[in-house]
């Protein structure tokens, strides 16, 4: 791959683009949350989307996709249980755990708000050339996936430090 070397502000540019369509995407998913159901939390948003995505799954592997302690994904779970929109059921290779799942009505609530999350989407690209939404996909796919590779190594040297007790230069915490 040929490489040459992008100007500061090509940076800076994006750097900028990222902050105002992550704080759009925060404000997003605090919408598409109250539309799930009134008082719920934007993070129980993204945790309804990756079960949906999984269909089953343990709420220690939600932990570690979301980087979130046992604690606040429990509190998270028990607000979907609540609302009705989460089930738990026995894990049939672990008769001691337990599969989360979408119930009836939170499959049917989040394919609404995804529905029109979509459309809104739709709206803003239709009058783009296919071509560009295709590059613009495939772009944003690419960067996404380089942002969680750098994500996952930093999480798991964060969780290597929380074992060997050293901080990020290598010294002993005391």
């Amino acid at each position: 791959m040929t490489s040459t070397k992008m100007p500061v502000s090509s940076y800076d540019d994006v750097e900028r683009e990222l902050i105002l369509l992550l704080r759009r995407g925060r404000a997003w998913s605090r919408d598409i949350a109250a539309e799930l159901h009134e008082g719920l939390q934007p993070t129980a948003y993204a945790l309804l989307s990756r079960v949906n995505d999984l269909e089953s799954v343990r709420a220690s592997e939600l932990c570690g996709h979301f980087g979130m302690d046992k604690g606040a994904m429990s509190r998270t779970v028990a607000e979907l249980e609540s609302a009705g929109l989460l089930v738990r059921a026995p894990d049939p290779d672990d008769g001691r755990a337990q599969r989360l799942a979408l119930s009836m009505v939170g499959r049917r609530r989040l394919a609404e708000a995804r529905g029109a999350r979509r459309q809104l989407v739709r709206d803003r690209l239709e009058e783009w050339a296919p071509v560009d939404v295709a590059t613009f996909a495939e772009l944003l796919s690419r960067f996404n996936r380089q942002l969680e590779a750098a994500v996952d190594t930093a999480f798991d040297a964060s969780a290597d430090r929380a074992t060997t007790g050293t901080t990020p230069t290598g010294a002993r915490s005391s």
